[in-house]
């Protein structure tokens, strides 16, 4: 069922939002996406409707994005208390905000104890510690020297859990994404990897072990269950042992065009 309210901003622009009730078909709940679009007075300034897709980012809203983020609140510590193979579907859907910066999370990857793939496995280490601490904290990791790669801890302390953020969608803050990134385009190219995820944060190492389930700094919302899950195997650790390469531990939204490549080897779930 979709409802129509209509807004006003500060740039004399009238913004409808269309909530879109859905339900879940694994159970009668609903979720509610919320869609934003901008309408100008001016005819000169508007752009067709056709231009209008759902995969297109949205710019910075204003007031809208503030009611966007009360009908969506901080995560709380006890999401994060499961195994890191449980979590990682659970993640997809949700939030990453930063600032006027918000992300949906489109693509993720599991890395468990005792699991060839996973920093962990050689006990933890400066670099490592964080992955060792409490569920709801960030590990954030350089890779290549190049790429920060943002990770959510998972289960409880000193299991040594985490799920790799590989690719969003942008919600909000595009021209800051933009900037981050020093690329201009609207196209999924912008967020599908994790080191393009980080960059348009504005993550660096001293991120790590920041609480995602506290107000201020980088946050962890709830959002929509996916009605559809993409699985297959985790990218770029052909090192790990031939079970750990081939397990099914890498998680997509099916339809998503914010998915990275290899696309190929994810199937429905």
């Amino acid at each position: 069922m979709k409802t129509t309210h209509h807004h006003k901003n500060n740039s004399n622009n009238n913004i409808t939002v269309q909530k879109i009730a859905r339900k879940n078909k694994a159970s009668s709940s609903k979720t509610t996406i919320v869609r934003v679009k901008n309408k100008h007075k001016s005819s000169k300034d508007s752009k067709p409707n056709s231009e209008f897709q759902e995969n297109i980012p949205i710019p910075q809203i204003n007031t809208t994005l503030i009611a966007f983020l009360n009908k969506n609140p901080i995560l709380t510590k006890d999401f994060y208390q499961i195994d890191a193979l449980d979590l990682a579907p659970r993640l997809l859907g949700k939030f990453l905000r930063r600032d006027d910066v918000v992300l949906q999370i489109t693509e993720v990857e599991a890395y468990r104890p005792n699991d060839s793939a996973c920093h962990g496995r050689f006990g933890k280490t400066v670099r490592t510690a964080p992955v060792f601490g409490p569920g709801g904290h960030a590990y954030v990791y350089l890779c290549y020297g190049l790429h920060m790669m943002l990770n959510v801890v998972a289960d409880k302390e000193e299991v040594g859990a985490a799920v790799l953020i590989r690719s969003c969608a942008p919600i909000s803050g595009l021209g800051t994404i933009q900037q981050r990134r020093g690329l201009k385009t609207e196209k999924p190219i912008l967020l599908a990897g994790p080191g393009k995820v980080g960059q348009a944060l504005g993550l660096s190492t001293e991120w790590s072990s920041h609480a995602l389930y506290t107000a201020g700094g980088l946050e962890l919302l709830d959002g929509p269950e996916p009605e559809n899950i993409l699985v297959g195997p985790r990218v770029g650790i052909e090192y790990a042992l031939p079970e750990h390469v081939n397990a099914l531990w890498r998680f997509a939204i099916a339809g998503s065009s914010w998915i990275s490549a290899p696309k190929k080897t994810l199937r429905p779930l």
